[in-house]
């Protein structure tokens, strides 16, 4: 497999855009996976039967989730919290970029990658080791994948249908397991 190397360095290509900033302002739709895709974060229940009122029956690892989720603006001052679910296996959220525009001092040499402490990579970096600790200290099972998914949000019409997806995941759970649906179809 050594000829399958991204850039002669990497066991895979980069799944984020080319060229883009993540750090810059801007809306951003994520995904992140549990490990192999396990369950940690409970089940899909329809309380009245309807899947239109389906609803996750949530773990203390969902509530752990919930709770870092929240906390990405305290940490993340820059960082604004739309959208967000938590279904048996993975998450899904909307971030807003919303930095105050500063001009920073040219500095004498160029940095290819600019600070990676305000950037997507960067808060979801924090999300997950927020869980991930969380849950270990209360000895709890749990594990991320490796990698998230990620969407910069291109206009208003993209981020209004985002927003949908997003509330109604839970009621899509059974289609979405046979592939029958997505965000994009």
């Amino acid at each position: 497999m050594e000829g399958d190397k991204f850039n002669d360095r990497f066991r895979i290509a980069s799944a984020r855009w080319a060229g883009y900033d993540y750090s810059q302002n801007g809306a951003y739709f994520v995904t992140i996976c549990t490990l192999n895709r396990a369950r940690y974060f409970g089940e899909i229940i329809l309380p009245t039967g309807n899947w239109e009122e389906a609803e996750l029956a949530s773990t203390a690892q969902a509530r752990i989730a919930w709770e870092c989720w929240l906390q990405i603006p305290v940490r993340f001052p820059f960082a604004r919290l739309d959208s967000f679910v938590v279904m048996p296996d993975h998450v899904h959220g909307l971030l807003l970029f919303d930095k105050a525009d500063e001009k920073r001092p040219a500095l004498s040499y160029q940095n290819a990658f600019g600070p990676q402490r305000e950037n997507l990579a960067a808060v979801i970096r924090g999300f997950k080791a927020g869980v991930s600790a969380l849950a270990k200290q209360q000895g709890l099972e749990f594990n991320w994948q490796s990698r998230y998914h990620d969407r910069v949000v291109r206009n208003d019409a993209e981020l209004r249908k985002i927003q949908q997806y997003i509330a109604n995941n839970p009621a899509r759970w059974k289609h979405e397991q046979y592939a029958e649906e997505g965000l994009f179809r």
